[in-house]
């Protein structure tokens, strides 16, 4: 079915519809990576968003099967369900070759109730979202009522988990990890450094369990309608000053913004596995996958604060450490469930000081 994209300033494209074939409205994106789009889609930092992928031909490599661990964590995804609410593509691939393919991305998105978008000159809306930003959008059927025009509110409640899950009983430390929308590959990381795990909902008051360290997860949207996850990690900090914590992602920005820092909306934001990482002071450099929209804000980052590392092609804030207390914060993703990464090194810094 003919389908038209309407962006919040009036821009319109024209495509087809796939997979679940239902008007959608959500936050307009555009991502560089040429694989991954299972993980991307079931990312919770995905959560309402329309995402359009620059790579020109997805679907290839079809869908590999979607499991679950030993620990009930997902496996060949990073949650349970798609968060995204559409795919927009140039040239939506139906035949499919991989060895561990179970079906079709179509087959997966109906089921996952996902609108797919294709024939869309992805080149060009990408220029134009480089240009004006990322911004709000509709995907409408001309038979079909309009959807509501997407609201940015406060999203950590609809990823995070509901109550405190346990992993890895008797493990030589304990991490509370706090879950604004955590990704599985962040638990077994943490599960891989022999620690015990105790994951708790995005506002539960976690200064009262006992504790070596806090793990703040990634998670979607703006972090300044956080003000209740805010609020606990500061009384975290005042409470446990010595103990470590670790943010990532929106777990870096709202600990900035427990520290007193600014957040500010990024242009087009980090959608991508290809964001280049540089430690401050040094020529160390690192590829990273990222999927946030919002950065800390430089001169915000005073006193005790520091910037730790700054992103190569735009120089925002990648990272910040305190001076005094045990506390950092990155913007990207350090772990992954296939292979090592560079900057893995996040996770050891943190497990030594516990």
């Amino acid at each position: 079915m003919t389908v038209s994209l309407i962006l919040a300033d009036g821009t319109c494209f024209k495509g087809e519809s796939f997979g679940y074939e239902e008007p959608v409205s959500g936050e307009l994106v555009f991502n560089t990576a040429m694989t991954g789009y299972p993980e991307l889609l079931t990312d919770p930092s995905s959560r309402g968003q329309l995402i359009v992928m620059t790579y020109p031909i997805i679907g290839n490599y079809g869908i590999q099967p979607i499991g679950s661990d030993e620990y009930g964590l997902p496996t060949g995804a990073d949650s349970g369900h798609v968060q995204a609410r559409a795919l927009i593509v140039s040239d939506y691939s139906g035949f499919y070759s991989h060895w561990n393919a179970k079906e079709s991305l179509e087959e997966w998105m109906k089921r996952e109730h996902l609108l797919g978008m294709k024939g869309v000159d992805t080149r060009e809306l990408t220029k134009h979202i480089r240009n004006h930003g990322s911004m709000a959008a509709r995907i409408i059927f001309d038979d079909k009522k309009k959807p509501a025009e997407y609201a940015y509110t406060n999203m950590l409640d609809e990823v995070s988990c509901k109550e405190t899950v346990t992993y890895n009983e008797g493990g030589e430390k304990t991490v509370v990890l706090v879950d604004y929308g955590v990704r599985p590959g962040m638990i077994r990381c943490l599960i891989n450094e022999g620690l015990t795990v105790v994951r708790v909902p995005w506002n539960k008051d976690f200064s009262r369990i006992e504790c070596d360290g806090v793990v703040l997860s990634e998670g979607p949207g703006n972090p300044s309608y956080c003000s209740e996850a805010v609020a606990q990690i500061q009384k975290f900090m005042k409470k446990c000053a010595d103990k470590p914590i670790l943010g990532v992602g929106m777990g870096c920005l709202l600990l900035g913004l427990a520290g007193g820092m600014d957040t500010y909306k990024l242009k087009f934001g980090h959608h991508t596995h290809n964001q280049p990482v540089r430690l401050e002071g040094t020529d160390r450099c690192f590829i990273t996958t990222q999927n946030h929209n919002y950065a800390l804000r430089e001169d915000s980052v005073v006193g005790k604060w520091k910037v730790y590392l700054k992103n190569l092609n735009d120089g925002s804030v990648e990272g910040i450490y305190n001076t005094r207390n045990p506390w950092v914060g990155v913007m990207f993703h350090s772990e992954s469930d296939v292979i090592s990464t560079d900057a893995r090194f996040i996770y050891e810094d943190f497990v030594e000081k516990l």
